[in-house]
């Protein structure tokens, strides 16, 4: 780091290489359904194999392996193998939550991404130090990083490392899934002493200060 050497002591080391799905020796490929380099089975964007008629859903299909994701597939699998509905598997939205203390939430893209795709952005990064909620639970760890299109002001990544990072990160969940543009964002009511309201403060920190507003200000 820094062209320095540093030693790092702990109690446990943790290795995580990912997981693949546990598809062989199922005959699924002599049945006709395809599958990827990791094992996973291919579907469409109705979760339809390359059997017609045959759906898969949940980590078999590869990631994002989440519960909720998973739940999400299979209702949709269900739906479109009895012949209901025209939903579509839309992964363009999924937030993603690390359950440590602090915990870790975000949704879409990292400002570094944003950058390598050659999108115009705006980026605000709000200490949690100024939200109210924090300071009163004397817990003012972390921040709230949100990433915008500088051309549409619609959100495309929100990143936040809090005690309540998880239940904050629906807001902007919600926000880019229906187009909600960061102005609006920052001028939407939310109840006072409250962790979300650190969401509309760093939607304001676009523009404003928010170090030299009142407790409430707008």
């Amino acid at each position: 780091m820094d062209g320095q050497r540093h030693i790092i002591e702990g109690d446990q080391l943790l290795v995580a290489t990912g997981r693949r799905p546990n598809t062989a020796e199922m005959g699924l490929e002599e049945a006709g359904i395809r599958l990827g380099k990791k094992g996973e089975v291919l579907v469409n964007e109705h979760l339809e194999t390359s059997r017609e008629g045959v759906y898969a859903a949940g980590n078999v299909i590869g990631d994002p392996a989440f519960v909720y994701v998973a739940a999400d597939a299979g209702s949709l699998a269900a739906d479109k193998a009895l012949g209901e509905g025209n939903r579509r598997y839309d992964l363009s939205v999924v937030p993603r939550v690390t359950f440590t203390d602090p915990a870790v939430a975000s949704v879409g893209l990292t400002e570094a991404e944003a950058r390598r795709e050659g999108l115009p952005i705006g980026v605000s990064k709000l200490p949690m130090s100024y939200v109210p909620r924090a300071i009163a639970a004397r817990d003012t760890r972390g921040f709230i990083k949100l990433i915008a299109n500088g051309a549409t002001n619609q959100l495309i990544g929100a990143h936040i490392l809090a005690p309540e990072a998880g239940d904050i990160i629906g807001q902007a969940v919600l926000a880019m899934r229906f187009g909600i543009r960061v102005e609006e964002m920052a001028t939407l009511l939310h109840p006072y002493l409250t962790n979300a309201e650190g969401l509309k403060l760093a939607a304001q920190t676009f523009k404003k200060d928010v170090a030299k507003l009142s407790c409430c200000a707008a």
